[in-house]
């Protein structure tokens, strides 16, 4: 495949990790323009090939829409890493290499004979990330875990949901994948870059070691805060930024409809109250116990006394902080995202464009997920193997 042009050309990625966080983490490196090679085992792979809605739908690969929407840009090379041939071979594709992705438990490559110390020993320069829920060291390393279990342990579950009154609402699970996302891709990003770049100061790699626990953690900010001042959190749906007070939440609308009011700051919150042609609630925004109760009964009420589409261009006019609730279909069709192109069509799916805009890169939609081990014999031959040599491994079952 052509290489999408970026600011990471040249960087050689091995990814060995599945599913969600890693594959993400690889493919936002493989938009910017690094080599990425998504090593897969010769039975059943990355089993997000297989999983979701939309499983073989749509064409192209014959692969899930899940698994097409996070492995775009990259090349795909089948390898079994059980047998020595294999490991022989992964380690000449890895002294060549600026970064490897694995998320296995801790242990696993170091048992397969891949591990940092066997990596760093032929390219001292590597940088080497381990993605897990709990990190290689500490009492919980060795524990299974998915997106709920560590957004539970890091407390952030227990701080999403409703309050009414005095009683909290059980815990929401959101639909959208905090640690894997912000722990188990956007965290490794961040430490592999930095570790590249010491790399190619100092000509020193590193292991990056990311717990997806440890990330989720690291950014539940404001009930450190509480926990410090107040000596534990607020209750679920209480706090600040929660809807623990007027000015912050969500209400509902006529037609069942929900609003999202951020008018934090004072001038947002008198604009909006201005709008209602409530400007005797102007004061009582961050109001909290029996009063903040009363005004949010207030302004519940006479937002539910309309429907969303009364609302949504009085407080669009007003500029105070307050848009609809959308659903994601919605979202695609809005014209603020449309205008930034953030929904682009690549091999049949719809998938979303990078977040971010690089003046010196526009950005190319670029390939499709690859089929597996579709690029095995061109990624062996750019590592030096020959044809002799790419026929053996493949009479071996070893790709």
């Amino acid at each position: 495949m052509t290489e999408p042009r970026g600011p990471l050309a040249g960087l050689r990625v091995l990814d060995l990790t599945r599913l969600l966080p890693g594959p993400v983490a690889t493919m936002h490196l493989a938009d910017l323009g690094a080599e990425v090679v998504k090593i897969e085992d010769t039975g059943a792979g990355d089993y997000a090939r297989a999983m979701g809605p939309g499983e073989r739908a749509g064409g192209g690969s014959g692969d899930s829409v899940f698994f097409r929407m996070v492995n775009r840009n990259k090349r795909s090379l089948r390898l079994d890493l059980k047998q020595a041939a294999g490991v022989d071979a992964f380690l000449r594709l890895a002294k060549n290499a600026d970064v490897i992705f694995e998320s296995f438990r801790p242990g696993v490559v170091d048992k397969l004979g891949i591990g940092y110390a066997a990596v760093k020993a032929i390219n001292p320069r590597i940088v080497y990330c381990a993605i897990t829920g709990y990190g290689q060291t500490g009492p919980w390393a060795e524990h299974a875990g998915h997106d709920i279990n560590y957004l539970a342990t890091a407390g952030l579950l227990d701080q999403i949901g409703s309050h009414d009154g005095e009683i909290s609402g059980p815990p929401a699970i959101p639909n959208l994948q905090v640690g894997d996302l912000l722990g188990g891709a956007l965290t490794p990003l961040l430490g592999v870059l930095a570790a590249v770049i010491g790399a190619k100061a100092m000509g020193q790699g590193s292991h990056v070691d990311v717990a997806m626990t440890d990330a989720v953690l690291a950014h539940n900010i404001f009930p450190l805060v509480a926990t410090q001042v107040f000596g534990k959190p607020a209750p679920r749906g209480a706090d600040l930024l929660t809807g623990g007070v007027p000015c912050y939440g969500v209400y509902r609308t006529a037609d069942g409809r929900y609003l999202a009011v951020g008018a934090l700051e004072p001038k947002f919150w008198q604009a909006m109250c201005a709008a209602i042609g409530r400007a005797d609630l102007a004061p009582f925004g961050l109001a909290t116990g029996v009063k903040g109760r009363e005004v949010k009964a207030e302004l519940a009420a006479l937002l539910a006394s309309q429907p969303m589409a009364h609302w949504e261009p009085i407080f669009a006019a007003a500029d105070c902080c307050v848009t609809p609730i959308l659903r994601v279909d919605e979202a695609l069709r809005h014209p603020q995202l449309q205008a930034r192109e953030m929904v682009v069509e690549i091999g049949g799916v719809k998938q979303y464009a990078p977040p971010f805009k690089l003046s010196a890169w526009p950005w190319t939609d670029g390939e499709p997920a690859p089929a597996a081990g579709a690029d095995s014999e061109a990624v062996l031959a750019t590592a030096g193997f020959s044809a002799a040599e790419i026929g053996a491994l493949r009479e071996a079952k070893v790709i």
